[in-house]
């Protein structure tokens, strides 16, 4: 299913990530658009387990995943792999404080579903 222009991904969706290893600095590397880094390498499907300020904590097991965050190990999924934590610098995020839960991620200028105006992650 092809993405469109200013799609918004909420808890539970998908964010496309660069594939070129845990250290990768390809300034492309989170997109709510599949396709390729500015490295060459395919970004692959991830599941959005929450928003944490700036970053998506997120699990690799692709776009079909249905797992959440592992209650006893924040740092592994309840499918047994490990969080991946990404910026989402230059991507929009919901700006309606500390306590939100809409955890929602836009390549686009809006509204978050609440109705607070996203903001741009720097």
């Amino acid at each position: 299913q092809e993405k469109k222009e200013g799609v918004s991904v909420n808890e539970g969706s998908i964010l496309y990530v660069c594939d070129c290893g845990p250290d990768c600095h390809c300034k492309d590397a989170v997109s709510v658009h599949h396709g390729k880094c500015s490295c060459g390498r395919e970004r692959i499907p991830t599941h959005v387990l929450k928003i944490e300020g700036n970053e998506a904590v997120l699990c690799t097991c692709g776009a079909h995943c249905s797992c959440k965050l592992d209650p006893s190990d924040p740092t592994k999924c309840t499918c047994g792999k490990p969080v991946k934590r990404v910026s989402l610098k230059g991507l929009y995020v919901c700006n309606c404080g500390a306590s939100c839960m809409c955890n929602t991620v836009s390549d686009k200028s809006g509204k978050c579903k609440c109705g607070v105006d996203l903001k741009k992650v720097d």
